[in-house]
């Protein structure tokens, strides 16, 4: 039987870089934008690589660093129907919710509307186009009467 004692950091190289990652996250986004420049004046190719994490881990266009990592960040439905403690805001909230709802739900049946409405005109114009050539082409031309006087060759 042996025994030993792990005197190691646990997670290794990706634990010390998730443990750097979250400090500067906690700074915020200056801290992430010193570290590119310092990146920068140690070579141009670390800050070259920093720069792109910064853009293709999504950090550069977070609203802070500290928020992207959250689930829920924008005005999500389960958001806006938490309480807030207030009751008479609540049901302020709760009523204004209930009738911008009423009223999106109208406003896309009038678009809704409106869209069958325009497609039923343009349908409509254009089977009128379409029995005007129709019987353009059946009729058989009709040839014009000379008018008295005139000689032929002129109009």
């Amino acid at each position: 039987m042996h025994s030993y004692t792990d005197t190691a950091r646990p997670g290794g190289i990706r634990a010390t870089f998730r443990r750097g990652e979250a400090w500067l996250d906690a700074k915020g986004k200056w801290a992430w934008i010193a570290f590119m420049v310092l990146g920068f004046v140690i070579n141009p190719l670390v800050g070259l690589a920093i720069l792109a994490y910064l853009i293709w881990g999504k950090q550069m266009f977070a609203r802070s660093c500290g928020q992207r990592r959250t689930h829920d960040t924008g005005w999500s439905r389960p958001r806006m129907m938490q309480a807030t403690g207030n009751h008479a805001f609540d049901s302020y909230k709760a009523e204004a919710l209930r009738r911008l709802e009423e009223e999106q739900e109208a406003f896309e049946s009038f678009l809704q509307r409106l869209r069958t409405s325009k497609d039923k005109t343009e349908f409509d114009s254009f089977m009128e186009e379409r029995a005007r050539t129709a019987t353009a082409t059946a009729e058989p031309p009709v040839e014009a009467k000379p008018e008295a006087g005139a000689r032929p060759g002129e109009y």
